[in-house]
């Protein structure tokens, strides 16, 4: 060891002995503190301003434009400049002959430089690791577990491009090739996970030694030993590369043997990357403040509950718009999606199976006018040049699974203990399923599902309609991520005039019947509320008299006519209101909504006598005057202010009632509307966390799944614009001019000498 610190110290002093080194550090610790107080500054005027911030610590460090993000992509262009002359410079000069001709083994002449360049970068990483400090002076509550985990992802990350170079340059006496080289080799291990991915034998060889990313989990927060490895092993390989590369010539053997020798070692490297790459031997470690890289609590709950095989797989329609999403070439990132679950869970089977099928995709269909899917699918698989080894025709693939409802498009199954649920893809910019939908499906699979019912038979709200008023989006809409079918519900329909509510129904909605219920509905609806089930009354001013019958034996009834107020902005019966603050939170919680849930065109409701329903007011019109009037005006009639006033008039009742030993749930509403397409459509509006608010409460907060994590308590910028300007005449301009001074200095007094 003592051999390979003297070799060590001797290269850092011939390191520094030339400009390059200082040079090179002058620059990145410009760029890094330029990038780090520009985005320093850019958060303290925006606070100045009044914009609300969180998250600092990773929005500045990591993310799309992040400090260590950005070095990260520069880091390689620093790297061959200080490695192209380790062993070039002395194969150049001739000294490379005394230095083999002594009694220092090859090996520490290898390891000794090696040290050499991963200790002068150690310089990086103390320039960012200042900028870490700094940030901690000036981001209240910095997160500075995870800054610390992105400057070890930079450092292994460094250190192995160094390894590489360290190789390139045993390869030629000449500098400059030795940097072009190792240039082109870094690009190509950046490059090289994009080839071959739809090579079955060839894709995870590929994909392990591709460089690309390999450290953003660090930068994000988690470390992964098979990411550690991955550095770890490819520093390795290139490290005893360089030290077969000057036993050349110095040994006896011949060229079979040394070509047995160099494929033995990249066989083993492969395999070892391959093996600690498998997800029952990763490890990992969240250094994240609110482990934002870890499945929340409640999915850990739903994870630990599985102890069996899991078997997810994909139908990819090669028609469909989002067939790239699982195509071959796809699988491994498709996979690593899944590595929050695969963490918990190794025994997750991931299938992919393609076929071609009528789809959706109206643009293919436009740009290929007169083609039959099978033409389609001959075209497509031509044009992408798809390499699959199966792709089943309609008639095959409805054997397996009929995927008409589901209108063929792109979409998994994933099956556990001989269940089977859906896990689609959706039409919004981030199309794949998040933690919230995955821990959905799988809890599918060990607990019963939601069955929510909504009534049919007397013209009320559609689920299959895209209308303004129905309720597609809502319940039924496959394409819409936060629609009740994904995120854990079943959702039915029955013929209440006609057929019995079903035995397993959990929640049963009557949206706005627009006409009387029959005796046979009131007595079904009537049994069902007496059996301590939980229901859903959902009416409109001008139809509200058809839910008379079943309300009255709730003890509540509607407001005549619709409610309407006073406003220059909006029409009279757009009501303002107001959720509850006061409500006991024993009895239902309701999510903090800072966004207004408008109501357009309701009933009020009063509450007319004892029935043993604990009636609680969830939204309330605000504290101005509201009137009754009829429906469909545009204008506020004056003469209506001589008529008698309320305030605060109840909108939204929940009803608990304890009975069978469970607690009963009700929720009656004098509008329909705000649960239909264009409410939960518009913009700016808190409607859709309050309705989501409701449903989980009538599941008992089991449906959807909460996937929230805890706030972020980094969301101040301390200093002011003015330490900000210090700041950058200190670190932008002071410190680099003092390394150039300090490298001066001792490049002087070198010569001097």
């Amino acid at each position: 060891m003592k051999t390979i610190y003297r070799i060590a110290k001797t290269e850092l002093n011939t390191m520094f002995y030339s400009p390059v080194a200082w040079v090179v550090l002058v620059i990145f610790s410009i760029q890094s503190s330029w990038k780090f107080f520009d985005s320093i500054e850019r958060f303290e005027r925006s606070q100045k301003i009044g914009q609300e911030m969180d998250n600092l610590s990773q929005i500045i460090f990591s993310g799309f434009s992040g400090l260590f993000t950005e070095m990260q992509n520069y880091l390689y262009l620093y790297v061959p400049l200080l490695t192209m002359g380790l062993v070039s410079r002395e194969i150049n000069s001739g000294s490379i002959k005394l230095l083999l001709s002594s009694p220092i083994k090859i090996k520490e002449i290898v390891l000794g430089k090696y040290l050499a360049i991963a200790s002068y970068c150690m310089l990086f990483i103390a320039i960012l690791g200042i900028q870490v400090i700094i940030a901690g002076f000036s981001i209240e509550n910095l997160d500075v577990k995870f800054a610390i985990s992105g400057l070890i992802g930079l450092y292994l990350l460094v250190c192995t491009y160094a390894a590489i170079g360290l190789f390139m340059s045993c390869l030629t006496s000449y500098q400059v090739v030795a940097a072009i080289s190792t240039l082109v080799v870094l690009a190509g291990l950046n490059f090289i996970g994009k080839l071959w991915q739809d090579v079955e034998i060839l894709k995870d060889i590929t994909y392990f030694l591709s460089i690309a990313g390999r450290a953003n989990e660090m930068l994000e927060g988690l470390i992964i030993s098979k990411d550690v490895l991955y550095f770890v092993l490819v520093s390795g390989l290139f490290i005893v590369l360089s030290i077969y590369k000057l036993q050349t010539g110095r040994d006896t053997q011949t060229a079979s043997k040394r070509t047995l020798k160099y494929s033995l070692l990249i066989t083993v490297v492969l395999s070892l990357g391959y093996i600690t790459s498998r997800a029952a031997l990763t490890f990992y470690y969240d250094m994240t403040r609110t482990k934002d890289r870890t499945l929340t609590q409640n999915s850990l709950d739903i994870v630990k509950q599985i102890n069996g095989p899991i078997k997810i797989t994909a139908y990819d329609n090669i028609l469909d718009v989002n067939y790239y999403m699982a195509m071959p070439y796809s699988q491994n990132e498709d996979i690593a999606s899944f590595a929050k679950y695969t963490r918990y869970l190794p025994q997750i089977e991931m299938n992919y199976v393609y076929y071609y099928d009528t789809s959706t995709n109206a643009e293919l269909y436009r740009q290929n006018p007169g083609l039959s899917d099978k033409q389609l699918a001959e075209k497509m698989v031509e044009s992408q040049d798809m390499k699959l080894k199966k792709l089943y025709n309609p008639a095959e693939i409805k054997k397996i699974i009929d995927l008409g409802p589901e209108q063929n498009r792109v979409v998994r199954t994933v099956e556990y203990n001989g269940k089977k649920t859906f896990l689609r893809f959706y039409d919004d910019f981030f199309k794949a399923p998040s933690e919230k939908e995955i821990s959905v499906a799988l809890k599918r699979l060990v607990v019963k599902a939601p069955k929510v019912v909504l009534t049919t038979g007397n013209m009320e709200r559609s689920i299959s309609k895209i209308g303004d008023k129905n309720y597609k989006t809502a319940f039924n809409e496959i394409t819409f991520r936060y629609s009740l079918i994904n995120q854990g519900f079943d959702v039915a329909t029955v013929d209440i005039n006609a057929q019995n509510i079903p035995a397993d129904t959990d929640i049963l909605i009557l949206a706005d019947p627009k006409t009387q219920l029959s005796q046979g509905a009131v007595d079904r609806i009537t049994k069902y509320i007496d059996q301590g089930k939980n229901i859903m009354l959902l009416a409109e001013p001008e139809t509200n008299s058809a839910l008379a019958a079943i309300t009255e034996k709730l003890g509540l009834s509607f407001t005549k006519q619709a409610l309407i107020q006073e406003s220059e902005t909006n029409s009279p019966d757009f009501l303002v209101t107001e959720l509850q603050k006061d409500v006991d939170t024993t009895l239902i919680k309701l999510s903090k909504i800072n966004n207004p849930i408008p109501f357009l065109g309701s009933s009020g409701i009063i509450t007319d006598k004892e029935t043993g329903f604990k009636v609680t007011p969830l939204l309330k019109t605000n504290h101005q005057p509201t009137w009754e009037s009829q429906t469909g005006i545009t204008s506020f009639p004056k003469e209506l202010k001589k008529q008698p006033s309320q305030k605060s008039v109840p909108l939204v009742v929940a009803l608990t009632r304890t009975i069978h030993g469970k607690s009963q749930k009700i929720i009656v509403a004098g509008d329909a509307d705000f649960m239909g397409n264009a409410e939960l459509s518009r913009g700016g509006s808190g409607t859709f966390q309050f309705v989501t608010d409701i449903f989980s409460w009538l599941t008992n907060y089991e449906f959807p799944i909460d996937t929230t994590r805890p706030g972020k308590i980094d969301k101040k910028i301390t200093v002011s614009s003015n330490q900000v300007f210090i700041g950058k005449i200190l670190f932008i301009a002071l410190f680099p001019l003092l390394i150039i001074l300090s490298g001066a200095f001792i490049l002087i007094r070198r010569n001097r000498r």
